[in-house]
């Protein structure tokens, strides 16, 4: 599912609510959760999972085509961790 099917799905589900307006708060809790992460925060929504960010110091790589040696410069990646629910509900229990 992309972005614009689940603000679709949200507005079919709440008529009630402007479609302009679901787009906003789909995108204000996605710029949120962003921009806490650019701050090095943990974002934890409970039954859904918890998105942190993972350091990952300078190293040596290679070069697939060449083998020569490069400098992998450090670098933070995002990391989610899935929910006790969303694993049982995966798992059909």
């Amino acid at each position: 599912m992309i972005k614009s099917e689940l603000v679709e799905k949200l507005a079919a589900e709440n008529p009630h609510l402007f479609h302009r307006d679901v787009e906003n708060i789909v995108n204000a809790i996605l710029n949120e959760i962003g921009d806490a992460l650019a701050r090095g925060d943990r974002v934890e929504l409970r039954g859904f999972g918890a998105f942190s960010v993972k350091n990952r110091p300078a190293r040596q790589g290679r070069n697939p085509r060449t083998g020569e040696q490069v400098a992998v410069d450090e670098k933070y990646v995002p990391q989610f961790k899935a929910g006790k629910e969303i694993r049982e509900r995966l798992n059909g229990k």
